[in-house]
């Protein structure tokens, strides 16, 4: 059923968060392709567990097993399965929910379509499953690499922090050299310490996180359905605990005229076609045009708190549900590799679609 995204470039994933492992199968990777195990172990860094104060402490070292597809360092163009082994599960902290439907978690809906569920935080639920989706967009990035595409993404909203540099008068890859992964030092220590002090307060906030694509070369999505926009809001909207997207001007665009909002074209010096402003954010008529790709993914607060709240058992019965665990404070710095890993596997799943389609 629904695990499995790209017409191409193909991933499955597979696993829970308190199963043996988690894992994904790549099918549609180009063979001849160098595959960088460290540069994928590096990819599943940034998304783990417990490396610093404002994320969960789960202690997970998130190592990555290339089970097939790689032959002497490269792919050999079969399907690549990848799999972490969980580590540092601990069940019994979900032991008190079995039979109770948490606030804003998949517990009930979970419970309603399948008339069964994995209570153990989350099963397949659980945010863990994206570990498999960085894995996967680890391959896509190296691919997209050769086709000199980057793709970055930075934090550049917490709860009533927000960031509102332009993208392009940013220093983006100061995002790594920081815990929240925000590419501008000062608001980059206001967002921790808000994080922090919510910690502290045993309750959880939501944030933005910004993201900007170089490079993509002109062409790229398909008319009507499968719109370059559309595919990526998909690939944004499908990750635990999103609860926006826009691209370009986005809700701000309304506020402008139709003078003021459209991109006027221009050759340079070199006869390229470009636009003089990017409110269209890189993209028209749902194709690539060759200028920045820009958007941004809402994430709401983590649902799992540590304060006790009414909620209903699977008896309809009013309970009081309290907060156990290990959990994320606020998820965007972690969510970070986790938007640029679906926005890759978009990108090269277009890339090699007008591959098909195109002989000159």
């Amino acid at each position: 059923m629904s695990n499995t995204y790209g017409t191409i470039f193909r991933i499955t994933t597979f696993g829970e968060s308190h199963g043996n492992a988690v894992g994904v199968i790549v099918d549609g990777c180009p063979p001849n392709i160098e595959i960088d195990e460290t540069f994928i172990q590096s990819e599943m860094a940034r998304r783990k567990p417990g490396q610093s104060k404002i994320v969960t402490q789960r202690q997970e070292d998130d190592v990555i097993e290339i089970l097939s597809g790689v032959f002497e360092g490269k792919s050999t163009g079969t399907p690549i399965a990848m799999m972490v082994r969980n580590a540092d599960q601990r069940s019994k902290d979900y032991s008190h929910i079995a039979d109770r439907f948490r606030p804003s978690h998949a517990d009930y809906t979970y419970q309603e379509k399948y008339g069964f569920r994995d209570y153990r935080g989350g099963g397949r639920s659980s945010a863990r499953e994206t570990l498999a989706r960085v894995a996967a967009g680890a391959l896509a990035k190296t691919i997209l690499a050769k086709a000199n595409i980057k793709i970055q993404a930075y934090v550049s909203q917490v709860g009533p922090l927000k960031l509102t540099t332009d993208y392009k008068a940013l220093n983006i890859p100061n995002a790594e050299t920081n815990i929240i992964r925000c590419p501008d030092d000062a608001m980059a220590e206001k967002m921790i310490e808000f994080i922090d002090e919510t910690r502290k307060n045993k309750d959880t906030v939501g944030g933005v996180v910004s993201c900007v694509i170089e490079g993509s070369p002109v062409g790229l999505g398909e008319p009507v359905f499968d719109k370059l926009h559309a595919e990526l809001g998909k690939a944004m909207l499908s990750i635990n605990a999103v609860k926006g997207f826009e691209y370009g001007s986005g809700f701000e665009g309304v506020e402008q005229f139709g003078s003021q909002h459209n991109d006027k074209f221009y050759a340079d010096e070199d006869g390229t076609v470009r636009t003089q402003t990017n409110h269209s954010g890189g993209i028209q008529g749902g194709i690539s045009n060759g200028e920045d790709i820009y958007f941004r993914v809402a994430f709401k607060p983590v649902a799992t708190i540590m304060i006790d709240q009414e909620s209903i058992n699977d008896k309809g019965e009013t309970v009081t549900v309290s907060g156990k665990g290990r959990h994320d404070p606020c998820v965007v710095p972690r969510a970070v590799p986790i938007v640029e890993a679906m926005a890759a596997i978009v990108m090269v799943d277009f890339y090699l679609r007008n591959k098909a389609i195109r002989f000159d």
